[in-house]
């Protein structure tokens, strides 16, 4: 029995003592691959944290926003729409109501699938130009329009009424077509938006009314930049490819498109980029306000230019702008007076343009005053 046992230890002793040496191998390289780790990889840096965006005091996210937006905020006492509270007792109290109705929801009777005409209009509302019903301060509002119309307007070269003025919109915006100017919208439009501007005098322009002014850039508006400013600021609400978002049951918009078949027409006031640059400075994204911007300057001139640079409805404007010295500086259609092209008027720089218009404006004034005898 001892014999036995004796050659059993003796067997496994060779297979003991090679698992030994094996495992002694083992621990050197492990010691030797942990010495070479710690010589030649360098130690991990700090992690850093990426953190969304976030909005200073004054709602501004981007950094231009914020250093333009970091003075102290305007404080100045600005135009307000009279209280819809005023209308207890008014004998138009309903058409009144009616034609704010048809601001807010035109797509809805006169849009694809409208109550009234269908396809009359591309789907648009008025009040996506005109922000809370043409009664936002610098929202291109309507404050102004029943003191100072009738009057002469250079587009068309003509004393114009408000009923004109509205056909405009609907020809050009919502590139459809214009009302009978006797039908039962056509006078409750006009007469809210009268309504609207009925505490303002006569000929008077009240502070807040219209679009706010922008400084000119030095340099040409640049889509390419304005292209990034689409991207971040832009694109969530009205689609990488300018459409828009539709509502719910798709009978308007509610995030409108800003370029390609459903969008304004070439001939809208919205493609001149000054226009267009004013109008989102103030108001863009939603939400904004001339007291709470969220673009710069230099980002509302370029996302503008990137915005008239996509494909809008063509429309005939052969009529516009008969007296050619009365043009704006930036209409992007020729023929010009002024001798700058077709791509400086639309892009800029503008101020080169501006005064020579202002220069050839002033001869032309002075050409028509009477020779003294």
């Amino acid at each position: 029995m001892n014999q036995e046992n004796d050659f059993k230890e003796n067997s496994l002793a060779p297979i003991v003592i090679k698992l030994s040496n094996i495992i002694v191998l083992l621990v050197v390289f492990i010691v030797a691959l942990l010495i070479l780790l710690a010589i030649y990889i360098p130690a991990p840096e700090p992690t850093k944290i990426v953190e969304s965006p976030v909005a200073d005091k004054n709602g501004l996210y981007t950094d231009a926003a914020k250093s333009e937006g970091s003075s102290e905020k305007d404080t100045k006492v600005y135009w307000q729409a009279p209280d819809e509270s005023e209308l207890t007792g008014n004998a138009d109290r309903e058409k009144i109501e009616y034609g704010k109705e048809l601001i807010k929801h035109t797509a809805a009777y006169f849009g694809p699938n409208g109550k009234i005409f269908k396809g009359a209009t591309n789907g648009l509302n008025c009040q996506n130009c005109h922000l809370d019903a043409g009664t936002k301060v610098f929202g291109n509002n309507y404050a102004a329009v029943a003191s100072t119309y009738p009057k002469y307007r250079a587009r068309s070269g003509s004393i114009e009424n408000i009923y004109k003025r509205v056909n405009d919109c609907f020809e050009r915006s919502l590139n459809g077509k214009g009302l009978d100017t006797t039908s039962k919208e056509m006078l409750a439009m006009s007469a809210y938006i009268n309504w609207v501007g009925k505490n303002i005098s006569k000929n008077n322009m009240p502070d807040g009314v219209g679009m706010k002014e922008l400084t000119l850039l030095e340099r040409a508006a640049d889509p390419s930049l304005g292209k990034s400013v689409y991207t971040m600021k832009c694109q969530s609400c009205h689609q990488i490819d300018g459409g828009g978002t539709l509502n719910g049951d798709q009978s308007e918009y509610t995030y409108p498109p800003l370029w390609g078949k459903n969008s304004y027409n070439r001939g809208a006031g919205l493609y001149r980029v000054s226009t267009f640059a004013r109008f989102v400075k103030n108001n863009m994204p939603l939400g904004a306000s001339h007291n709470s911007v969220q673009l710069s300057d230099e980002e509302a001139w370029d996302v503008a230019a990137f915005v008239n640079t996509q494909e809008h409805p063509n429309v005939n404007i052969k009529k516009d702008w008969p007296k050619l010295i009365e043009k704006p500086f930036d209409h992007p259609f020729g023929p010009f007076v002024d001798g700058f092209s077709e791509t400086q008027h639309k892009y800029g720089p503008y101020q080169p343009i501006k005064n020579k218009l202002k220069e050839l404006k002033k001869i032309n004034k002075n050409l028509k005053k009477p020779t003294k005898v």
